[in-house]
């Protein structure tokens, strides 16, 4: 078996044989026993360095003299102050081993040499039959006409287009979900009109009522000759799918990658995850946004109360963007040479305002996701709303945030009430007092936990997509999004804030005032190593 299903009456208590049985399940999970191999690993690094620096007074001397030039080191690098900051605490607090732990897990060698696969896969995807894949000139000219519309938004495009090469696109159809229940509804319906393919690259998958019913479709589907290629992240999915389940799906007839395994061993490549969430079909069907194909997503599992999330769906030739950044790490992960002409969209439609989907990477030097959403604030006249279910921001994201309010701008952010992370929501809570007092104004989802990830302002522009307001977002994930300008989009995403906003709680200054001290102290060291976590 590769799952089991408990079937528990609600008025059931927990015998303890089922406690039992709970127990040993966890001590055989997967996740338990990686997660113990590898403490293994780092206790007996931590013992044979303490051993070594405790031999002689002159070793000791050594390690603090390694520390000072580590420190020094991390200063000359590129990284962002917070990142740097947190690591020469570490490195001060515990000379050498905070230095042996910033070799193996702060800085990118393992991240270039996956950057230089990834690249040279998609290098191969984007020139192979050159001829048949649409020219540049068609982005310029789409670019020409948002310019005449819209300088500023044209800024913004040309920048996604220029570090991240995806295309501004007219011609494309666009749905908003304000929830993961219409989501789904929507992808079942065009997932049974697949004709050719389907590709889906998620986060999480777990069984239950939402995994299940998609699975029997694609079944059907692959039965009836469609293509299925089916990526998911392992860390993503260490708690919620068996070890062997990429063999059973496979046994299905599904094209099946399992993103950077998880593996019993000390290694900072571990970190990056695909935290993106794509489904293509037929080329000419996408969606995206920040739901999982997990129970709680579309509140058949209440795990944090109400789970408030959003999605949108495009059709037409912006699809094409999806499918590359699904195609990117297809070929990564499973060494499989495509060719993008065989999934390229064969249809367009006539729609109002622009769509540019684009994709984010951990492994280059351009914080594109965030820089995305700095230019948004930079650019605002008269608001800007945010949605994120983290909110651990690095220096150059609270300036932007604080200007922005200061000038004038009507700046709100929406988090959860019912956290998912206790220690992470305390960090995000770390930032209140700041922001407030910059004019900025918070809400919690009283109802539970918003897993939303969306900006959207001046009525002009809104992104949706998967990147939250977080280091491992910004710095360690592979994120995507939507940007939609002088879209009818902007709009709808607009309501479906300030209806959410009209069920929150606003947090004010005199509510963090009221904070025990040794809860405001808890949330600075939490904060202090917040870029680590």
């Amino acid at each position: 078996m590769f799952f089991l299903k408990a079937h528990i009456q609600p008025n059931q208590v927990p015998t303890r044989r089922s406690h039992k049985k709970r127990l040993l399940k966890i001590l055989t999970s997967r996740l338990f026993i990686v997660g113990v191999l590898i403490l293994v690993q780092l206790f007996l690094l931590l013992f044979l360095l303490v051993k070594v620096g405790t031999m002689r007074y002159w070793i000791s001397i050594v390690f603090n003299v390694v520390s000072i030039l580590m420190v020094l080191y991390i200063l000359t690098r590129e990284d962002n102050p917070s990142f740097k900051i947190s690591w020469i605490i570490v490195i001060m607090a515990v000379p050498l081993i905070g230095g042996v732990f910033y070799l193996i897990f702060g800085r990118k060698m393992h991240g270039r040499r996956m950057a230089r696969q990834i690249e040279s896969y998609t290098d191969a995807l984007l020139h192979k039959d050159h001829g048949s894949l649409p020219q540049c000139s068609g982005n310029c000219q789409t670019l020409e006409r948002l310019r005449e519309n819209h300088y500023t938004l044209a800024r913004q495009a040309d920048y996604i287009y220029n570090v991240s090469g995806f295309e501004l696109y007219q011609n494309t159809e666009a749905e908003y979900f304000p929830s993961g229940e219409q989501f789904f509804a929507r992808l079942l319906e065009e997932l049974r009109g697949a004709q050719k393919f389907i590709l889906l690259e998620y986060f999480i998958v777990q069984h239950g009522k939402m995994w299940d019913s998609i699975l029997k479709i694609l079944e059907n589907k692959r039965a009836h000759g469609v293509e299925v290629r089916i990526l998911y992240d392992d860390v993503g999915c260490v708690a919620t799918l068996p070890a062997l389940y990429a063999d059973y799906l496979r046994q299905k007839g599904f094209q099946v990658g399992v993103f950077n395994p998880f593996r019993p061993r000390l290694n900072a490549a571990t970190n990056y995850r695909d935290h993106r969430k794509i489904c293509v079909i037929d080329g000419n069907v996408g969606f995206t946004g920040g739901i999982n194909l997990a129970d709680e997503y579309i509140n058949q599992k209440e795990k944090y109360g109400h789970w408030k999330d959003t999605a949108v769906l495009l059709r037409g030739e912006a699809v094409q963007s999806l499918t590359e950044m699904f195609l990117e790490l297809w070929q990564f992960t499973c060494h499989e040479s495509l060719s993008l002409s065989d999934f390229l969209p064969t249809r367009s439609h006539s729609c109002a305002g622009f769509v540019q989907p684009y994709g984010d990477s951990p492994l280059d030097n351009f914080n594109l996701a965030e820089n995305v959403y700095m230019q948004i604030l930079n650019h605002a006249k008269n608001y800007v709303y945010i949605t994120t279910p983290y909110l651990i921001l690095d220096n150059e994201m609270i300036n932007a945030l604080c200007l922005a309010a200061q000038s004038g701008i009507d700046v709100r952010i929406i988090t959860p009430h019912v956290p998912d992370k206790w220690y992470v929501h305390m960090v995000t809570r770390s930032h209140y007092s700041q922001l407030l007092r910059a004019g900025i104004r918070i809400f919690e989802y009283t109802p539970g936990f918003i897993h939303a990830k969306m900006f959207v302002s001046d009525d002009s522009t809104a992104i949706v997509g998967t990147t939250n307001v977080d280091f491992r977002s910004f710095y360690l994930h592979f994120e995507c999004g939507v940007a939609f300008y002088l879209s009818p989009m902007v709009s709808k995403v607009k309501e479906d804030f300030l209806r959410t906003q009209n069920i929150c709680e606003e947090i004010t200054l005199e509510k963090e005032r009221a904070v025990k001290a040794p809860i405001r102290i808890l949330r600075s060291l939490l904060r202090a190593f917040a870029p680590l976590m």
